[in-house]
């Protein structure tokens, strides 16, 4: 879908202005979502309403929901009938208002991404996440996500969760099919990877793989769940070039975790995997790439969520290109050997065994 320049000339122009003002644009549309005028279009339809309805039903003063609903009309989020100038939902407007994914990109963006976002051309030029200063005091993002104050915290995991969340339980069906003995979950996260595991695979021992502050989020969670007795925990971390992974696991898991490193450091982990795997071992990497998307707007996602790897989270990783990606395999000692696009709508599974 990127082999050739899709707009016209017209086209190209409309899309430099929505750029060019695409900050306000985008605070505009949050205040008609969180503030309640794009909802009240969508329980006024099909007869719409005027400037003078919304203002009494948001309690936004008039100016403010004129404002509004004229951006909103160049943005395609409303409409306007020409008969009886009230205005009316659009289909934009509708998806603003009730996607999942959309909601979920939304308010990433606002409370993780946006403040520091101006810093980006300083992250590129340095290779340092620049505008995580904005965040917290960190290296990188990982170091202070446990304690990353609200509501980045919970609009971070409810974005990271979306996309793994519908992966997991078509990941776990084919895993249930030749379950391993043990698994290592590398990057546990908050141990739902974990949780769904040791739920589905009774006779499958757990171990957990995370720098140490994560590691306790995860363990909780799972205290909490009652599974701690078929768990182990292995604080790690991953860029330390003398911390080396626990041995004996029969399935070694990582799911959206490399795309969290550059392409070196991907292959110093990728080696390490490789010295901890018994014989036989398998590995399974769940990732998302941007060229392996049947629709735009998930690509078009993916490849601005780089941005905030380069800039926000840790100033050298991406959501990668899969050709990039896989040539990094066979550096480190590792094939292919099944790969399966779509799961979970948006995610690539690669199983991977040791080269022979």
């Amino acid at each position: 879908m990127f082999d050739e320049d899709p707009l016209s000339a017209l086209e190209a122009i409309t899309a430099a202005q929505h750029l060019a003002f695409a900050p306000l644009a985008f605070q505009a549309a949050l205040v008609m979502r969180d503030r309640g005028i794009l909802a009240a279009l969508a329980k006024a339809a099909p007869d719409g309403l005027s400037i003078a309805d919304v203002s009494l039903q948001t309690t936004l003063p008039p100016f403010a929901v004129r404002v509004l609903l004229e951006a909103g009309l160049g943005l395609h989020m409303v409409w306007r009938a020409r008969d009886h100038g009230r205005f009316h939902l659009g289909k934009l407007g509708h998806f603003l208002l009730e996607d999942e994914m959309t909601r979920v990109n939304f308010d990433f963006t606002r409370d993780v991404c946006y403040t520091g976002a101006v810093h980006l051309d300083e992250a590129l030029r340095e290779g340092r996440p620049a505008g995580l200063k904005t965040l917290g005091p960190w290296a990188s993002l990982y170091e202070g996500l446990s304690v990353l104050s609200e509501p980045a915290r919970q609009s971070w995991l409810a974005f990271d969760h979306f996309y793994s969340d519908a992966a997991f339980p078509a990941v776990c069906a084919r895993l249930a099919h030749d379950p391993p003995a043990s698994l290592l979950d590398i990057g546990c996260n908050t141990g739902r990877w974990a949780r769904m595991c040791l739920q589905q695979l009774p006779e499958c021992r757990i171990g957990l793989c995370d720098l140490p502050l994560q590691l306790d989020v995860a363990l909780e969670n799972l205290r909490q769940a009652g599974f701690l007795d078929r768990i182990h925990s292995h604080p790690t971390d991953l860029l330390d070039p003398e911390a080396a992974l626990p041995q004996g696991y029969e399935l070694i898991w990582m799911s959206q975790l490399l795309d969290c490193f550059s392409e070196e450091q991907i292959v110093a982990i990728l080696c390490k995997v490789r010295a901890a795997m018994p014989p036989h071992g398998r590995l399974w990497i769940l990732e998302l790439f941007w060229d392996r998307q049947r629709f735009e707007a998930a690509a078009f996602s993916l490849q601005q969520t780089s941005l905030y790897f380069a800039c926000i989270a840790n100033g050298n990783s991406q959501f990668y290109d899969s050709k990039v990606f896989l040539a990094l395999l066979p550096r480190a000692g590792f094939e292919v050997s099944r790969l399966s696009d779509g799961i979970g709508g948006y995610h690539t599974l690669l199983e991977c065994a040791v080269s022979s």
